[in-house]
């Protein structure tokens, strides 16, 4: 099964799969928009990197939920 089919089942079924895809969206938007401005402040700099790693840990639970379909299909 390819990832991009395990990415689909989980977003079908697994409704905190489809929170968190939504929050690294989310995430990712605002990192874009902040990316906009041509200088940042010290304070927005510490947002957009508190945003970054937010977004990090978003696409590593992402990862950890595929992991864990993948076993489950493999079993």
């Amino acid at each position: 099964m390819k990832e991009s089919e395990i990415v689909e089942a989980l977003r079908k079924e697994n409704e905190e799969f489809r929170k968190v895809e939504e929050e690294h969206r989310e995430l990712d938007g605002k990192i874009t928009e902040m990316d906009k401005n041509k200088y940042l402040s010290t304070e927005e700099e510490l947002e957009r990197k508190k945003l970054q790693k937010k977004k990090l840990a978003m696409k590593d639970r992402m990862a950890e939920f595929i992991r864990e379909y993948k076993n489950a299909v493999a079993s």
